[in-house]
């Protein structure tokens, strides 16, 4: 692809205005939300989205994340459920996205579902998602602001170190609190998850008042985030490490003496918040093989165990 001049944009009235303009004209402009910042288009536009893919080298049969402003929007992109309403009310604005039957007019590209009669659609809580989307006056395709596969961003520094060049704009938000990439629930048949998330499996039992079930890996893909091989750094990544090996570099959790710790007291909020960025800055070092404590796999720690898990998988 050509290479196109970058902009960092500041998130100001000013700033998100000329990014809703970039966006109306089929550009691309990375942005936080309280997960991982995205990278946007005009998700009714197939050039844009097709842009998305193109920049990001990710596979067309791996469908992308629509972002809307509030519910009354996702209700014009669906066929709105009762279990949509419930997990909207407990859970939106924020760190969660619902898989559901597209609305027959919607307007959104075709790519956007990669050829499936379903939508993946987000209400995101960050300020700047919500100044953007509400400048833009649409929704939003937007991934993960990063090369297909490789660590996903939490600051405008990690977007302009893998995508300057491919998009037209960063809007810097500072740095993502969450850390981890929305929870996905497919509510089009029987609630299943998708991808897990800060939201977890058991909150949204209770909230519909009924199992969700989980996906296998070896089900079709049917929504962001599910390639076996995602997240990764350069660097080969070891799990569940008990003991260190020479020459390589420690990512920790816990009382443990390692190069970086994504929490010495244990806690899971804390160690998914600075899990990309503490693999973005051990990866900076050029390390053959990144080592990493275990995780216990309990609450958010599945979470974070996903993430891992796909970090180290073979590629």
């Amino acid at each position: 692809m050509s290479e196109i001049t970058t902009q960092r944009l500041d998130p100001t009235p000013i700033g998100l205005a000329r990014a809703a303009d970039l966006l109306s004209r089929g550009g691309l402009v990375a942005f936080p939300t309280e997960t991982v910042y995205g990278l946007g288009a005009d998700a009714c536009n197939d050039h844009a989205v097709a842009r998305i893919y193109e920049a990001k080298g990710r596979p067309s049969f791996n469908p992308l994340i629509a972002h809307v402003a509030d519910v009354e929007a996702a209700k014009t992109l669906t066929e709105w459920t009762e279990a949509a309403e419930a997990v909207a009310r407990a859970f939106w604005p924020g760190p969660l996205t619902m898989v559901l039957k597209k609305r027959e007019g919607s307007g959104l590209s075709k790519l956007l579902s990669a050829g499936q009669d379903t939508v993946a659609v987000r209400v995101p809580e960050h300020p700047v998602a919500q100044g953007l989307l509400r400048a833009f006056g649409g929704p939003v395709a937007a991934p993960s602001a990063n090369r297909s596969g490789q660590i996903s961003p939490t600051s405008a520094e990690h977007v302009l170190n893998g995508m300057t060049g491919r998009v037209e704009a960063v809007v810097d938000g500072g740095r993502c609190q969450v850390g981890l990439e929305s929870t996905i629930i497919g509510l089009a048949g029987r609630p299943t998850l998708l991808r897990p998330g800060q939201i977890g499996i058991d909150a949204l039992s209770e909230t519909l008042g009924t199992p969700v079930f989980e996906r296998k890996d070896t089900e079709a893909i049917t929504a962001p985030g599910q390639l076996t091989s995602h997240y990764a750094p350069h660097a080969r990544v070891r799990l569940n490490a008990i003991e260190w090996h020479p020459g390589e570099l420690r990512l920790g959790f816990g009382d443990v003496a390692c190069d970086l710790n994504l929490s010495p007291t244990e806690d899971m909020t804390e160690a998914a918040a600075n899990l990309f960025e503490f693999l973005h800055r051990l990866d900076a070092r050029q390390a053959e093989v990144i080592a990493v404590s275990p995780i216990p796999h309990v609450g958010l720690g599945i979470a974070i165990n996903d993430r891992l898990t796909r970090a180290a998988a073979p590629r």
